[in-house]
This record gives structure tokens, C-alpha cells and sequence, in this order.
């Protein structure tokens, strides 16, 4: 059976890294992705990830606190989330590059898109850190834009829930959870699963997206083979 993508944008949240811990890196989930991501590259797709930095950073603190400032704040935390990403990665014998919005060297190479279609060509996996470089763009947008530039097949976004509902199924055991959904019901159902920039960017591009929840094993691999779980919105 082959995969339904050849080229994927995985999106993770940061708070999914976290495990049950909330907080922080739960080295478990770390090790569980690099082994969905290995199984990816064994199967011949190709992988780009874009992670969130929610797990350290959820934005101001006070209402005194500079809205840009935070933003630069968060893009911070990706890239610790990412380098803690590419030594999972690396553990798993998986050959990984870190490219940065926000120029750092030492530690990644700076965002050239013609150097990260090279590695993804090279099946080498590309990690995109500090969002847009931009403030107020969330790393759900930086997701639809570099998905859009390296012309992936679809978004893979593995969040701490299974799916897309109608309200949080954490707090109401009534939520409505939603199977299929195009980019225009996010749009006017005002359902956060990204926002509005990042779906409006998804839906001009035709690129579709693929929400799961990351914590069951082997959700990453079942999406990319086009098994119908989570919420598919395309």
C-alpha cells in the first residue's frame, strides 16, 4: 500500500510535547515522534515539522507586557522545542536540519527555502523554528506558509486532542466532534483550531489539513495513508 502524501508539513503543538506534564518536554513523547517521523521516511515521504512553543510560553504575562516582545518571546520557544525535536531525531538515526525565522547560526541555519527543498530532496528532515520571524503570526500561520513553500502535500496537525470539535471536549462532554470540515466552516464556525490567517492561507492554496490527536501511537503514520481519523478539512 503506498502513502496518500509524499510530502508532508507536520505541525506539532508545544503543549503536546508536554506530555501529561502540562509543562516543559516529556522525553516519551519526544522519542514517540522521532519514531512516527523514522516510520514516515521509511516509507518514502518526505517531512517538514513546524512546533509550537506552548509548552514554555503561552504569550504576555501582564497587560504592561509589549504584545510584540512576547511574540518574540514565544518564537524563543519553539526553537527550544525544536532542537530538543532534531536530538530526538538524530537519536533515531534520522538526518535533520533546524532552520530559523530569526537568524541565530550557532545553533541552525538561517530559513532558505532552495536549501530546505534541497534537504527534504535529500530525505533529510527540515524543522522550521521561530515562526515567521514576525510578531503577531502564529505558529499555525508559519505552518500554512511554509507548507504553501515547499509545496507540501497537506498539513498533518497533531494536537492534545483527537479531533476538531465544536466546543472543548475537556470542559463540555457534549462537544460536537466534526469528521470532515472544509477551510470556510473554520472560517465562519469560529472553531479554534488554527486561526483565521493560517486557514485563509490553507483554503488560497488548496492545501488541506489533517487534525489527530499526537499521544495514540502511530496516528502520524495512519494520516499520511489516509486512514480516516481525527478531522480531515480540506
Amino acid at each position: 500500500m503506498e502513502p496518500k502524501y509524499k510530502r508532508v508539513l507536520l505541525k506539532i503543538s508545544g503543549e503536546a510535547l508536554a506530555g501529561n506534564k502540562k509543562t516543559g518536554l516529556d522525553d516519551e513523547m519526544l522519542i514517540s515522534v522521532a519514531k512516527e517521523v523514522k516510520g514516515l521516511l521509511e516509507i518514502g515521504v518526505q517531512v517538514a515539522v513546524v512546533v509550537g512553543g506552548g509548552n514554555f510560553w503561552r504569550g504576555r504575562t501582564s497587560k504592561s507586557m509589549d504584545r510584540a516582545t512576547a511574540d518574540y518571546m514565544g518564537m524563543l520557544a519553539t526553537v527550544i522545542n525544536s532542537l530538543a525535536l532534531q536530538d530526538a531525531f538524530e537519536a533515531q538515526g534520522i538526518p535533520t536540519r533546524v532552520q530559523t525565522a530569526i537568524e541565530m547560526r550557532e545553533i541552525a541555519e538561517p530559513y532558505i527555502r532552495r536549501r530546505a527543498m534541497s534537504h527534504l530532496a535529500k530525505n533529510i528532515v527540515v524543522i522550521f523554528a521561530a515562526g515567521t520571524g514576525n510578531p503577531f503570526f502564529s505558529t499555525d500561520t508559519t505552518a500554512a506558509l511554509r507548507a504553501a513553500e515547499i509545496e507540501a502535500d497537506i498539513i498533518l496537525l497533531a494536537k492534545k486532542v483527537d479531533a476538531v470539535y465544536d466546543c472543548d471536549p475537556e470542559t463540555n462532554s457534549n462537544a460536537k466532534r466534526f469528521d470532515t470540515l472544509t477551510h470556510k466552516d473554520l472560517l465562519d464556525k469560529g472553531l479554534g483550531v488554527m486561526d483565521s490567517t493560517a486557514a485563509s492561507l490553507c483554503m488560497d492554496n488548496h492545501i488541506p489539513i489533517h487534525v489527530f490527536g499526537l499521544s495514540e501511537k502511530n496516528n502520524v503514520i495512519k494520516a499520511v495513508y489516509g486512514e480516516k481519523i481525527g478531522t480531515i478539512i480540506k
